[in-house]
């Protein structure tokens, strides 16, 4: 058992830090005011270099402790799926079985490391595994970025055109895709485009692509995990975890 005084240093902190920054990044992200949606995007660039630093800095100065292995993945977790929970609220383009799909590829993984630590072995990680964070990373950035470029009163109206749609009994892909064929009929004619019109034109069809490739991503690499690891789900593996469990 680690004692208070082996917990307490700075990677550590930094990691906490991560984790109590989510409430506030949240509640930036529900305000229309362009303000917050900067301190939001702010807070998630401050987040993710924490993320960087914490871990390189625990290496450094040999301060790794059981606490910061546990929390650190854990704090990545809150603050991605926080995000994506978060946008699925207040912007009509993301859609639920997109979050759900990410929420249980990362569901999959926390079972299958449990297994892996159950069985005495270590969990054998992918190239698709960064590749899925790279992507995740990028949409909520691209997110966050169009929400700072854009006010409130647009987003509102970007909801209440995929509303509209969804009430005519078009797809969410319809009413993007449709929104992206205006983009680009804009762009090619030979009218100036006011700025507003130009990043709110984006904001209408970018978010949406960018999440259906960052969930088509996420669920390739957990079936990349469950192939490069599907020793662990064998059903003698499993059902000696499960004596073991009974008999502990």
């Amino acid at each position: 058992m680690e004692d208070w005084k082996t917990i307490a240093n700075l990677p550590n902190l930094l990691t906490t830090l991560r984790v109590l920054a989510l409430p506030f990044f949240i509640y930036a992200l529900f305000q229309k005011e362009i303000g917050y949606q900067i301190f939001a995007f702010v807070l998630f660039a401050l987040a993710s270099i924490t993320d960087l630093v914490d871990g390189y800095l625990a290496r450094k100065w040999n301060q790794q402790t059981e606490f910061g292995k546990f929390l650190d993945p854990l704090a990545d977790k809150f603050l991605v799926i926080g995000c994506f929970v978060t946008f699925l609220f207040i912007h009509e383009p993301i859609e639920v079985w997109m979050v759900v799909l990410i929420i249980g590829r990362d569901m999959l993984i926390t079972f299958l490391r449990y297994i892996a630590v159950r069985s005495g072995t270590s969990l054998r990680t992918t190239m698709m595994g960064k590749v899925k964070t790279a992507f995740q990373m990028g949409a909520i950035l691209i997110i966050l970025i169009i929400f700072m470029l854009i006010s409130g009163k647009r987003r509102t109206m970007i909801n209440d055109v995929y509303s509209a749609g969804r009430v005519l009994g078009m797809s969410t892909m319809e009413i993007a895709s449709e929104n992206a064929k205006e983009f680009f009929n804009m762009m090619s004619s030979d009218q100036p485009v006011d700025s507003s019109d130009f990043f709110s034109s984006i904001a209408s069809f970018v978010p949406y692509f960018g999440m259906l490739f960052t969930t088509i991503i996420t669920v390739i690499s957990g079936l990349r995990y469950i192939f490069t690891n599907y020793s662990l789900l064998s059903f003698s593996n499993l059902k000696r975890i499960f004596y073991d469990r009974i008999k502990t």
